[in-house]
């Protein structure tokens, strides 16, 4: 395996996985643009590649608001799925949270019982009386 930072040819592997995933849709505007924005804006993106088969197998985007972290996209190749790699690339986020002194934030869909279990190992904790909510783009 290989993990490296995203380039921005990298962008329809990536967005092929996240359709696969169900971790993007055009509600989202996840886009190139968007991607390239947010790194020029202190954010990272890396890409875990099979290096047997040049495929791409995991993505884990983390933005920077300047006040917190929020970990985005962090999917994983169904074939690929339960073998570590969704803790290594959770690890390399919070490596560089800690490497930035920033909290990390997330949000995982409540029917997703693996990734939940692993944020639960990995120290992340619900938010007390918060719910996520959300305004669109028109």
């Amino acid at each position: 395996m290989k993990l490296r930072e995203y380039e921005k040819h990298d962008f329809d592997a990536v967005n092929g996985l996240w359709q696969l995933t169900n971790l993007s849709d055009a509600k989202r505007d996840d886009s190139a643009i968007t991607i390239e924005k947010s790194i020029k804006a202190g954010g990272k993106f890396w890409i875990l590649e099979d290096l047997s088969s040049d495929e791409l197998i995991g993505t884990c985007w983390v933005t920077n608001d300047s006040r917190r972290l929020y970990l985005h996209h962090l999917g994983i190749h169904p074939s690929y799925q339960q073998k570590g790699y969704g803790r290594l690339l959770s690890e390399k986020a919070l490596s560089y949270a800690r490497k930035v002194n920033m909290q990390i934030k997330l949000e995982v869909h409540e029917q997703n019982k693996f990734a939940i279990k692993l944020y639960k190992k990995m120290g992340f904790q619900y938010l007390d009386k918060y719910d996520v909510m959300i305004k669109r783009k028109h």
